[in-house]
């Protein structure tokens, strides 16, 4: 469930545009940012940061409170982590970019990896930040992806230059063997969720839930319940 915020008073949430010194008489809103983050200490942390900058919408603690919460808030940018439960940040962002294309996503995570962060930006997020990342980083991120622009931490942006130099830029969309709705499942079972419960989650019938498992280890070249979190883990979808 989104925990929305209240609607901050308009001379609260707005700024006064300012040419040479002096008041234009323009009022501009401040930009609306959602966040999604599962650790309830760095949740807070996050909110005390950008509070008095940004008019925070919500905050999420999973992949698909997220896909709600943005199609309910329209924030302006979506600061989102990838290790959630339920559905990963980067599953959620190709979910989110399918809906709402011109959605402006900045990833925040642990995660210290040029291919995950190219993979981001396949995805099609604008931003990629670490949780180790200097607090100024992050909200000169969150105003330049408001302003349409791209960002990466500058701790990874040569790596990733690099990498993307070498390897080229590869269309957008799923990658490896296993379709969305797959690693979706994928993620499910690795969360230690029952079939039942992938079912119910995903609003379809426990055959159809044990069918695609089926196809899953079939896909993957595995025979047990312990593989396929093995390679859950791998694929990054959840953590170890």
């Amino acid at each position: 469930m989104a925990s929305e915020y209240p609607q901050a008073p308009s001379l609260t949430a707005r700024r006064v545009c300012y040419s040479y010194g002096q008041p234009t008489g323009l009022i501009m809103p401040k930009t609306k940012v959602l966040l999604a983050e599962d650790h309830t200490v760095v949740a807070e942390g996050l909110q005390s940061l950008l509070k008095d900058t940004f008019e925070l919408v919500g905050m999420v603690h999973d992949g698909r409170a997220l896909l709600d919460a943005v199609e309910k808030l329209r924030p302006d940018v979506i600061v989102t982590d990838i290790s959630m439960p339920l559905l990963n940040g980067l599953d959620a962002v190709l979910q989110i970019r399918a809906r709402r294309p011109e959605a402006r996503i900045i990833v925040l995570t642990m995660h210290r990896d040029t291919h995950l962060a190219a993979k981001a930006f396949r995805a099609g997020v604008s931003g990629y930040l670490l949780k180790v990342s200097p607090a100024e980083e992050l909200i000169n991120a969150i105003r330049e992806v408001a302003r349409g622009r791209s960002y990466v931490t500058t701790l990874l942006a040569k790596d990733l230059i690099t990498l993307l130099l070498e390897t080229g830029s590869p269309a957008r969309g799923g990658e490896g063997p296993l379709t969305p709705r797959q690693r979706e499942i994928l993620q499910l079972i690795a969360e230690g969720r029952t079939m039942k419960e992938v079912a119910s989650i995903l609003n379809i019938s426990s055959r159809t839930a044990e069918s695609h498992k089926y196809e899953i280890m079939k896909s993957l070249g595995v025979g047990t319940t312990a593989e396929l979190v093995q390679c859950a883990v791998r694929l990054k979808l959840v953590s170890e």
